[in-house]
């Protein structure tokens, strides 16, 4: 009888175990992810394609311009990964010892001329010197990469003395296109991602500035320090880096890095 009691105590303790065990595996994982505006839509979709596979796991977003996103990182604020448009400024985040391993380019950006009153399609940066243009869209250069290419188009064209005073900037880029989206400006700089998005295209048309004008528009992404021991962090990341995540940056005008593993 007490073999007997001890036997089936063991076979509870052993249940109780793996029921356990079973429970906190079943629990869902949560991460936060600081992302350039760029992404906002294509990244959007990356991970709705994630989660039909992992259903449980959370992953929040915050859109932003990747200067800011970057200080405030190093501030504290309470991001596991960080997709910059600029492989720069992630790894300014690993010389500040606020990441855990190294940058990993994901895509390479394109900018494009956009308007939703113009048949933008026609026009190339020079037109952009026209008085009828009488405010552009560009993000900020002081701290969102696609304004920083903007303005390098624009002064590799010659136009940047005569549309500067004409200029209005977005926090962002996809505050840019919403600028320009809301007729608070005629024309803007902004991302082809962010043109390609399907609402986006209803309202108005675009045509992609030669990278002749501008710095190449390489964009990685990092695992921060507080990411390092986030196993949701690390799966999405080699996610991203896969086949399927990098037809979705395709189909949003990204051009796709060699480097980029397939899986």
């Amino acid at each position: 009888m007490i073999k007997m009691r001890a036997l089936l105590g063991g076979l509870f303790a052993l249940a109780l175990m793996l029921s356990t065990h079973a429970t906190y595996a079943g629990q869902p994982r949560h991460m936060t992810i600081a992302a350039a505006a760029d992404l906002r839509y294509a990244l959007d979709a990356v991970i709705t394609t994630y989660q039909r596979m992992h259903p449980q796991d959370v992953i929040e977003v915050t859109y932003g311009s990747s200067g800011k996103l970057l200080a405030q990182i190093e501030q504290g604020a309470p991001f596991e990964l960080f997709f910059s448009a600029d492989s720069e400024y992630p790894k300014q985040l690993v010389a500040a010892g606020a990441a855990s391993g190294d940058p990993v380019p994901y895509a390479l950006g394109h900018i494009v001329i956009w308007s939703a009153g113009v048949d933008a399609g026609k026009l190339t940066v020079a037109d952009l010197a026209r008085s009828s243009f009488d405010r552009i869209a560009i993000a900020n250069p002081e701290h969102a990469p696609y304004g920083k290419r903007a303005e390098q188009a624009l002064r590799a064209a010659g136009v940047w003395d005569a549309v500067q005073p004409r200029l209005i900037y977005g926090d962002n880029i996809a505050q840019t296109a919403q600028f320009v989206a809301s007729g608070n400006a005629k024309v803007g700089i902004i991302a082809q991602s962010l043109a390609l998005n399907p609402q986006m295209a209803k309202k108005g048309s675009y045509a992609v500035i030669p990278a002749s004008l501008y710095q190449p528009l390489l964009q990685s992404f990092v695992v921060t320090r507080r990411g390092a021991g986030n196993t949701l962090a690390h799966d999405f990341a080699q996610y991203v880096q896969g086949a399927e995540a990098r037809g979705v940056l395709s189909r949003y005008g990204f051009s796709l890095p060699s480097a980029a593993v397939e899986h």
